[in-house]
């Protein structure tokens, strides 16, 4: 049996000046500029009054999702429902892409100075990179503070520093120490499954390397729509928590 190498680490495949490009962010470039020329595309098309089977199913998606938001968010809806798809999709997708076989799987050997040689991928799943869910969890706690303040303004502020009372000011500091745990808990929660869920299938391929780990992939699949999920709608409710405050201050 070969040896199973395991890295937590996104590993750099070529820089760009001193920059490091590791298998993980050029997967992400990859599927981005592909969600991109996806979009540009149809919209050149146009959509049809008689819907072909790929608007069709667009359609019946973007549909059921909006209205799902609508149900959550009410008047807010409009709002927020691009950011949140734009979360679900990219989530998904990023998910399921590092499912691909070849991914993780076919790489070069790069030589370590003292320690011999390590197998190093070209590709690596997205959000199997600590660094892709930190980023993705900074947007949404920035669009959470960002909502808030475009509703209520500056008032929005005194929930983290109110210095009214001593109590209200302790308050304060435990919504801050939230939004921080917020970050963590988004980062951590989708890295975590993700990246176990690769080390499963890559440990299954390599002690019974046929058809074993089929199921265990089709497990992944359902794992990675549902993180996409988790991660789109606890976004939508932190959002609309912040505008409810505003309108409950309104009021």
């Amino acid at each position: 049996m070969s040896l199973v190498e395991i890295s937590i680490n996104a590993e750099p495949i070529f820089y760009v000046k001193n920059f490091p490009i590791t298998n993980s962010f050029f997967l992400s470039i990859l599927l981005s500029a592909s969600l991109i020329i996806f979009a540009f595309w149809q919209y050149k098309k146009g959509y049809k009054m008689i819907p072909k089977p790929l608007q069709s199913f667009l359609e019946l998606v973007i549909e059921l999702y909006y209205s799902m938001v609508e149900d959550m968010a009410g008047e807010y809806a409009r709002l927020f429902f691009p950011w949140v798809m734009t979360f679900f999709i990219f989530i998904i997708l990023g998910n399921w892409v590092g499912l691909v076989p070849g991914v993780g799987t076919i790489g070069f050997k790069e030589h370590i100075l003292g320690d011999g040689t390590k197998f190093v991928p070209y590709l690596r799943g997205i959000n199997a990179d600590l660094n892709t869910t930190l980023a993705l969890a900074l947007l949404s706690v920035a669009l959470n503070q960002y909502f808030g303040l475009t509703q209520l303004g500056a008032k929005y502020l005194t929930k983290f520093f109110n210095f009214s009372s001593p109590l209200n000011f302790f308050i304060g500091i435990l919504e801050l120490i939230s939004e921080i745990a917020k970050i963590i808990s988004f980062a951590f929660r989708l890295f975590g499954n993700i990246f176990a869920g690769e080390v499963l299938l890559l440990v299954i391929g390599a002690l019974i390397p046929f058809l074993a780990n089929v199921p265990f992939l089709g497990l992944e699949v359902f794992v990675g729509f549902i993180q996409a999920f988790v991660f789109a709608n606890l976004s939508l409710i932190f959002f609309y928590t912040a505008v409810q405050m505003a309108h409950e201050e309104e009021s």
